[in-house]
């Protein structure tokens, strides 16, 4: 684990970090295959990064991008018309973790989704080791309001 020098800067990312990002999701699945970045990557990630309800966040020590997760903001009719958000892939660099950014990093994200009116925020993992759900709990989150099914092909 290294000591972070400085606090982190919690931030966007920038249109030039895909292959960064793409690091820190090997952290995330690691038996995943390596997506590696060609023009059908690069396209994707130019429908991605301008969408205004996409939130792809980072936690940044130094020059280095440590942490991250993705805040998806979903319109909707409901609850006076106020969207809804959705946290997925939340994961920090190994080296990293155990500080405080991860949590510092989900809270900004929920400052965030109250600030485009959000009348909740939901949150999935498929982890179910208590330290992780205690990690989540920290973070703001609360277990058991509703129940997630997850259908898969």
């Amino acid at each position: 684990m290294q000591t972070i020098p400085t606090p982190p800067n919690f931030r966007a990312i920038r249109p030039e970090e895909l292959t960064t990002l793409l690091g820190l999701y090997r952290h995330l699945h690691p038996s995943d295959p390596e997506l590696p970045v060609g023009p059908d990557l690069e396209e994707l990630w130019q429908r991605i990064y301008p969408n205004p309800q996409l939130h792809y966040l980072v936690a940044e020590v130094g020059d280095a991008l440590v942490s991250t997760c993705t805040l998806t903001i979903i319109p909707n009719l409901t609850r006076s018309a106020r969207p809804y958000g959705l946290i997925e892939n939340v994961v920090t660099h190994p080296d990293f973790r155990r500080q405080g950014i991860a949590t510092a990093l989900l809270r900004f994200a929920l400052q965030l989704a109250w600030t485009e009116g959000c009348y909740k925020v939901m949150l999935l993992t498929s982890r179910k080791d208590p330290a992780t759900l205690r990690f989540y709990e920290q973070a703001g989150f609360q277990a058991g309001v509703k129940t997630g099914f997850i259908a898969t092909p």
